[in-house]
């Protein structure tokens, strides 16, 4: 899937905060403690949530997206 520049920043910030807390869950787990687990999932949920929610941002760039793509028709290819 194609992103902008400004998906890629977005995705660069949140994996920026996610890592730390990842690495904190991995510590956690090679000491023995299992609430390494939770830190992993919340910087699992972290990038996912950033990746597949759809935020009031969003909105009108889809909104222009489906009007542009109901008023203009891709060209077909015309055989000769």
């Amino acid at each position: 899937m194609a992103r902008s520049i400004t998906g890629l920043l977005g995705l660069a910030g949140t994996v920026v905060f996610a890592v730390p807390v990842a690495l904190l869950g991995l510590d956690y787990l090679v000491s023995g403690d299992p609430l390494g687990l939770a830190f992993l999932a919340i910087a699992a949920g972290m990038v996912l949530a950033e990746e597949y929610l759809f935020r009031p941002s969003d909105v009108p760039a889809a909104i222009l997206q489906r009007v542009a793509g109901a008023v203009a028709e891709p060209p077909e290819d015309e055989e000769e």
